[in-house]
Protein backbone atom coordinates (compact mmCIF):
# COMPACT_ATOMS: atom_id res chain seq x y z
CA UNK A 1 0.00 0.00 0.00
CA UNK A 2 1.17 3.53 -0.89
CA UNK A 3 2.49 5.96 1.94
CA UNK A 4 0.15 9.04 2.45
CA UNK A 5 1.38 12.13 2.43
CA UNK A 6 1.76 14.22 5.13
CA UNK A 7 -0.92 17.11 5.53
CA UNK A 8 0.45 20.45 5.71
CA UNK A 9 -1.59 21.81 8.03
CA UNK A 10 -1.63 20.31 11.60
CA UNK A 11 -5.06 19.27 12.71
CA UNK A 12 -6.74 22.02 14.82
CA UNK A 13 -9.76 21.89 17.18
CA UNK A 14 -12.11 23.34 14.25
CA UNK A 15 -11.19 20.90 11.83
CA UNK A 16 -11.84 17.83 14.11
CA UNK A 17 -14.72 19.39 15.18
CA UNK A 18 -16.20 19.53 11.79
CA UNK A 19 -15.26 15.51 11.36
CA UNK A 20 -17.24 14.82 14.45
CA UNK A 21 -20.11 17.00 13.10
CA UNK A 22 -19.76 15.41 9.84
CA UNK A 23 -19.83 11.78 10.68
CA UNK A 24 -22.38 12.09 13.14
CA UNK A 25 -25.40 10.47 11.49
CA UNK A 26 -28.09 12.73 12.69
CA UNK A 27 -26.02 15.46 11.98
CA UNK A 28 -24.82 14.54 8.47
CA UNK A 29 -28.83 14.28 7.47
CA UNK A 30 -29.44 17.38 8.59
CA UNK A 31 -26.76 18.80 6.95
CA UNK A 32 -27.79 17.09 3.70
CA UNK A 33 -30.94 17.74 3.88
CA UNK A 34 -30.45 21.41 4.32
CA UNK A 35 -27.00 21.84 1.64
CA UNK A 36 -27.24 19.18 -0.79
CA UNK A 37 -30.73 17.56 -1.09
CA UNK A 38 -29.66 15.71 -3.90
CA UNK A 39 -27.17 13.77 -2.15
CA UNK A 40 -29.88 13.20 1.46
CA UNK A 41 -32.48 11.60 -1.76
CA UNK A 42 -29.44 9.31 -3.01
CA UNK A 43 -28.88 8.08 0.02
CA UNK A 44 -25.21 9.35 0.48
CA UNK A 45 -23.23 8.08 3.33
CA UNK A 46 -19.64 9.45 4.72
CA UNK A 47 -17.88 6.14 5.61
CA UNK A 48 -14.39 8.20 6.61
CA UNK A 49 -13.31 11.42 7.10
CA UNK A 50 -9.59 12.17 8.05
CA UNK A 51 -6.68 14.65 8.03
CA UNK A 52 -5.79 13.16 4.41
CA UNK A 53 -8.70 10.72 3.14
CA UNK A 54 -12.17 10.54 2.67
CA UNK A 55 -14.73 8.00 1.73
CA UNK A 56 -18.17 8.42 1.04
CA UNK A 57 -20.73 5.95 -0.29
CA UNK A 58 -23.92 5.30 -2.95
CA UNK A 59 -26.57 2.76 -2.61
CA UNK A 60 -27.76 0.92 -5.55
CA UNK A 61 -31.26 1.43 -4.99
CA UNK A 62 -34.34 2.55 -7.03
CA UNK A 63 -33.58 6.69 -6.96
CA UNK A 64 -29.75 5.82 -8.07
CA UNK A 65 -30.57 3.19 -10.82
CA UNK A 66 -30.43 4.01 -14.53
CA UNK A 67 -31.86 1.88 -17.06
CA UNK A 68 -29.45 -0.33 -17.52
CA UNK A 69 -29.52 -1.84 -14.06
CA UNK A 70 -26.63 0.21 -12.45
CA UNK A 71 -26.07 3.37 -10.58
CA UNK A 72 -26.45 6.46 -12.63
CA UNK A 73 -23.58 8.24 -13.36
CA UNK A 74 -24.50 11.35 -11.86
CA UNK A 75 -25.19 9.79 -8.60
CA UNK A 76 -21.32 8.52 -9.17
CA UNK A 77 -20.38 11.96 -9.77
CA UNK A 78 -21.96 13.34 -6.74
CA UNK A 79 -20.85 10.93 -4.66
CA UNK A 80 -16.95 11.27 -5.95
CA UNK A 81 -17.69 15.02 -5.67
CA UNK A 82 -18.53 14.99 -1.92
CA UNK A 83 -15.53 12.85 -1.24
CA UNK A 84 -13.09 15.53 -2.13
CA UNK A 85 -15.79 18.35 -1.31
CA UNK A 86 -15.64 17.41 2.35
CA UNK A 87 -11.79 17.43 2.57
CA UNK A 88 -11.52 20.90 0.88
CA UNK A 89 -14.96 22.15 3.60
CA UNK A 90 -13.00 20.59 6.60
CA UNK A 91 -9.68 22.72 5.69
CA UNK A 92 -11.88 26.08 4.76
CA UNK A 93 -13.35 25.55 8.07
CA UNK A 94 -9.64 26.75 9.55
CA UNK A 95 -8.09 29.93 9.00
CA UNK A 96 -8.86 33.01 7.10
CA UNK A 97 -12.47 32.73 5.43
CA UNK A 98 -11.70 31.38 1.48
CA UNK A 99 -14.34 30.37 -1.09
CA UNK A 100 -14.09 26.90 -2.94
CA UNK A 101 -15.56 26.29 -6.27
CA UNK A 102 -15.35 23.11 -8.55
CA UNK A 103 -14.11 24.36 -12.26
CA UNK A 104 -13.70 21.03 -14.32
CA UNK A 105 -14.17 17.07 -14.15
CA UNK A 106 -12.74 14.15 -16.19
CA UNK A 107 -14.30 10.70 -15.25
CA UNK A 108 -13.36 7.29 -16.48
CA UNK A 109 -15.45 4.24 -15.72
CA UNK A 110 -14.59 0.98 -15.95
CA UNK A 111 -17.37 -1.37 -14.82
CA UNK A 112 -20.82 -1.54 -14.10
CA UNK A 113 -21.49 0.34 -10.80
CA UNK A 114 -24.13 -2.08 -8.80
CA UNK A 115 -24.16 -2.42 -4.73
CA UNK A 116 -22.75 0.15 -2.63
CA UNK A 117 -19.82 2.48 -4.27
CA UNK A 118 -17.42 3.84 -2.00
CA UNK A 119 -15.27 6.60 -3.23
CA UNK A 120 -12.36 7.39 -2.19
CA UNK A 121 -10.36 10.98 -2.34
CA UNK A 122 -6.58 10.95 -0.51
CA UNK A 123 -5.95 14.35 -1.52
CA UNK A 124 -6.05 16.01 1.53
CA UNK A 125 -2.57 17.19 2.13
CA UNK A 126 -2.78 18.84 -1.31
CA UNK A 127 -5.52 20.67 -0.24
CA UNK A 128 -4.51 22.06 3.05
CA UNK A 129 -1.47 23.11 0.84
CA UNK A 130 -3.27 25.05 -1.40
CA UNK A 131 -5.62 26.48 0.91
CA UNK A 132 -2.08 27.67 2.81
CA UNK A 133 -0.56 29.09 -0.41
CA UNK A 134 -4.02 31.16 -1.05
CA UNK A 135 -4.29 32.82 2.57
CA UNK A 136 -0.57 33.62 2.35
CA UNK A 137 -0.41 34.93 -1.18
CA UNK A 138 -4.09 36.15 -1.73
CA UNK A 139 -4.18 34.92 -5.11
CA UNK A 140 -6.31 31.61 -6.16
CA UNK A 141 -5.16 28.17 -6.55
CA UNK A 142 -6.54 24.82 -8.15
CA UNK A 143 -6.00 21.31 -6.60
CA UNK A 144 -6.95 18.27 -9.25
CA UNK A 145 -8.07 15.56 -6.46
CA UNK A 146 -8.75 12.03 -7.75
CA UNK A 147 -11.75 10.07 -6.45
CA UNK A 148 -11.76 6.43 -7.00
CA UNK A 149 -14.80 4.61 -6.80
CA UNK A 150 -14.95 0.98 -5.48
CA UNK A 151 -17.51 -1.82 -5.93
CA UNK A 152 -18.12 -4.20 -2.74
CA UNK A 153 -15.79 -7.10 -4.46
CA UNK A 154 -12.98 -4.45 -4.74
CA UNK A 155 -13.13 -3.43 -8.25
CA UNK A 156 -12.77 -0.09 -9.57
CA UNK A 157 -15.52 1.31 -11.20
CA UNK A 158 -15.12 5.00 -11.76
CA UNK A 159 -12.28 7.58 -11.24
CA UNK A 160 -13.08 10.90 -11.30
CA UNK A 161 -10.46 13.39 -11.39
CA UNK A 162 -11.81 16.76 -9.78
CA UNK A 163 -10.56 20.37 -10.23
CA UNK A 164 -10.92 22.31 -6.88
CA UNK A 165 -10.23 26.40 -7.04
CA UNK A 166 -9.87 27.63 -3.80
CA UNK A 167 -9.04 31.69 -2.91
CA UNK A 168 -8.81 32.76 0.23
CA UNK A 169 -11.12 35.66 0.75
CA UNK A 170 -9.79 39.79 1.19
CA UNK A 171 -10.62 40.67 4.80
Amino acid sequence: MNAQPTPTTPDTPRMAQFRRTIQNPLKLRLFLLRRLPMAYLAGLRIREVTLGRATVTVPFKYLTKNPFRSIYFACLSMAAEMASGLLAMMYVQDGTPASMLVVGMEAKFTKKAVGRIAFTCEDGAAIGQALAESRATGEGRTVVCTSTGVDPAGDVVATFRITWSFRAKQA
